[in-house]
């Protein structure tokens, strides 16, 4: 979809801190974060709702693995998922790392959104890149 945001990050016309890219999905920071460590994991091809992804199970375990690797880099507590798909209109799952006292009372609010300076968002994209790249390597020397 030519005007979609998340195709432009998929072609590489929009920049974005990636943290994860297979053949069917990529991971990047949310620029809006909730959290410090909010992932957008999106599918490359464009659906609307995250149910209508072709593999949803492996969509899954794909957002599980970068929860696993972000909630390691920020020292969260846990990590929520959130699938609503109304703000853009490309299908997403927000991976939110999760705090103690993070402004997110009963869920998760939307309007709590927390600024958080470049340099800051590249060093949170490594960490976690380097988590999942670490996992990786455990899962195959198994």
């Amino acid at each position: 979809m030519k005007d979609c945001v998340f195709c432009k990050i998929v072609t590489g016309k929009i920049p974005s801190y990636k943290v994860y890219e297979d053949n069917d999905f990529m991971g990047f920071l949310d620029i809006a974060p909730l959290n410090p460590g909010n992932v957008l994991l999106i599918p490359k091809t464009h659906y609307h709702w995250v149910y209508d992804a072709p593999n949803m199970g492996k969509y899954f375990e794909v957002a599980r693995k970068i929860g696993i690797a972000a909630q390691k880099a920020v020292g969260a507590h846990s990590i929520n998922f959130l699938t609503l798909g109304y703000e853009v209109p490309h299908a997403h799952i927000r991976i939110i790392p999760r705090f103690d006292n993070d402004g997110h009372t009963d869920g998760i609010r939307l309007s709590a959104v927390k600024k958080i300076a470049p340099d800051e968002m590249k060093k949170i994209a490594e960490h976690i890149l380097k988590n999942i790249k670490s996992q990786m390597s455990k899962v195959k020397s198994t």
